[in-house]
């Protein structure tokens, strides 16, 4: 896949809206009285933290629905991931389940433009998601190098105005179940968690230029840690 994009760096995996540079358009809109920080919504929310809180508690149901709809048959297609989008947070905003139509970059680092977006998800979904999945299992290895392969190329596209970090860990999270893993402990809290964040966004970045291992490395430990935490280990 072409990588129109020169990789720097990334500070920050969950995003703070006010630092995201982006043109204009509707998913460039914010709410008025949020101060530039919430997105504009169809609940009319203006507080961050209560935007964070409303797309919690959507993810967690979003979630808990797709246990039910995905199976270990399940082929994850650019379709399927845009329609996962959109039960997440077709409540909330009016582009869910949508592509981007506007440019985002975040410090030096530039995403590929919107335009591009259709044809870098058909090529993952070529390349990438219909060989790996539906994921068959095998080692804890494998899978994390199956998981780290898919999280990274949906990472590099940034398909979506908001919430494409979230939803990738999500797939893996699909993925891990079909091979018959728990969901993924990426040790995001507690202690130890803010050196956990900087090496999994590190990983990512090198994944961005097809390099694996980190990332394989960094997911291959975060199941094992659920592993251990369900007894397994």
């Amino acid at each position: 896949m072409r990588r129109v994009i020169l990789v720097k760096a990334m500070s920050e995996e969950r995003h703070d809206i006010s630092r995201y540079r982006t043109s204009q358009g509707i998913e460039g809109e914010f709410e008025p009285g949020s101060r530039g920080r919430v997105l504009r919504n169809k609940l009319g929310i203006r507080s961050k933290r209560q935007m964070d809180q409303a797309e919690g508690l959507a993810l967690l149901k979003a979630q808990e629905r797709y246990l039910h709809l995905v199976t270990s048959e399940t082929t994850f297609t650019a379709d399927v991931i845009c329609r996962m989008h959109r039960d997440w947070l077709g409540r909330i905003y009016e582009w869910a389940g949508r592509y981007k139509s506007v440019e985002l970059s975040k410090g030096s680092f530039r995403w590929p433009p919107a335009r591009l977006v259709a044809q870098n998800m058909e090529a993952v979904e070529r390349e990438t998601l219909h060989r790996l999945t539906p994921c068959r299992g095998g080692t804890v290895a494998a899978v994390a190098r199956a998981m780290a392969e898919v999280q990274a190329e949906l990472l590099m596209v940034h398909p979506y105005r908001e919430g494409n970090g979230r939803l990738a860990r999500w797939v893996s999270d699909l993925m891990a179940m079909q091979a018959g893993l728990p969901a993924v402990d990426y040790g995001f809290r507690g202690k130890g968690s803010r050196l956990r964040r900087r090496e999994y966004l590190q990983a990512v970045v090198s994944g961005y230029v097809k390099d694996y291992e980190p990332l394989t490395r960094f997911l291959a430990e975060a199941i094992e840690r659920a592993l251990r935490e369900r007894g397994e280990r």
